[in-house]
């Protein structure tokens, strides 16, 4: 008899709507292979880029799609070593790999699998996974961000600007965010040092203020739009920019080359290293994940329509999934 568990499928792309519940077979476990119980998985808007058909040569349908897991291991192949049934662990799926984390049960390369930090739930592991590996990528791997330097940070209160701030923090740099007005104390709490409201403020200007003129020596941008053009003008001379945005349109990069300005765009690649180097900074307290709304696995949908609509809610952090729950957590819609 062949094993099945329950999955969301993305049968066709489009809206929230287009997934659907089913059951589908487990898949086999190789030599190096690990299968994990999937407690918990999250939302990015990868997630909803996909669903929308934006890398549709790159996912055949129907897919199981989702890029963050926290589970238990409950099965490993005959040449795995590193791990044992029963471990807890967390990762991010292989993008484009194959399938993703919205399902009961995953089998991942075993290369891509952490130890998950124990001071933290599932939920909270899951909501780190791609989006820590992500600034890890950015700000250390690319960036190389260093003691004493400053950092903007656009977009300190969403799903990667929380843990950026964090990681930042921790490695002793001094962290200016854009963010609105009433997340001010939210994002002070993770660690900003200076909070610039996007919506009332020109962070261009509020950079040089909070800088002396000086600028930032790296700019982290988390939200797309025109900030690739704009970001230079609140650089420090040499400095660089780090992007985990798709280019929507051609930008005229004049003020970047005026600054010798260095851009990092960055689409991550998952491995182990990223994620131990995360679970350090965790269970010593530095850092942790930010979950601003909860829902079941069934209610995927839902899931993706307050992503993708986040400014119309007071969402703070990440959109978490508990595969095995039916109750919800939301925030409260802003008026």
């Amino acid at each position: 008899m062949t094993d099945t568990m329950k999955a969301v499928v993305l049968a066709r792309f489009g809206g929230p709507e287009v997934f659907e519940l089913r059951d589908v077979t487990v898949p086999q476990v190789g030599p190096r292979q690990v299968r994990v119980r999937v407690h918990a998985t999250a939302v990015n808007p990868l997630d909803f880029q996909i669903r929308r058909g934006d890398y549709a040569e790159h996912v055949p349908l129907p897919a199981i799609t989702g890029h963050d897991i926290s589970g238990v291991i409950e099965e490993v192949g005959s040449d795995v070593t590193e791990f044992r049934v029963g471990d807890e662990v967390y990762y991010t799926p292989r993008i484009f790999g194959g399938p993703g984390s919205y399902a009961e049960q995953h089998v991942a390369d075993v290369d891509l699998v952490g130890h998950k930090p124990q001071n933290i739930t599932h939920l909270e592991a899951a909501s780190l996974t791609l989006v820590g590996g992500t600034v890890w990528e950015g700000l250390v791997t690319r960036a190389r961000l260093t003691v004493g330097e400053t950092i903007l940070v656009h977009g300190g209160a969403g799903g990667v600007g929380t843990i950026a701030v964090q990681v930042a923090k921790a490695m002793g740099a001094r962290v200016i965010t854009t963010a609105r007005a009433s997340e001010h104390e939210f994002v002070r709490s993770l660690g900003a040092d200076a909070a610039i409201d996007y919506t009332s403020t020109d962070y261009v200007d509020a950079v040089a203020e909070l800088t002396r003129g000086k600028g930032a020596d790296i700019v982290l941008d988390t939200v797309g739009g025109d900030t690739l053009t704009r970001s230079p003008l609140a650089l420090a001379d040499g400095g660089r920019v780090v992007s985990i945005v798709d280019i929507a349109q051609p930008q005229n990069l004049i003020e970047a080359w005026g600054k010798n300005a260095a851009y990092h765009f960055v689409f991550t690649r998952q491995n182990r290293g990223k994620l131990d180097a995360l679970t350090a900074l965790v269970e010593r307290g530095l850092v942790r994940p930010v979950i601003g709304a909860t829902l079941p696995l069934a209610r995927m949908g839902e899931a993706h329509e307050l992503l993708e609509n986040r400014r119309s809610y007071a969402l703070h952090g990440k959109v978490a999934i508990d595969v095995a729950g039916e109750t919800a957590a939301l925030p409260p819609r802003i008026a």
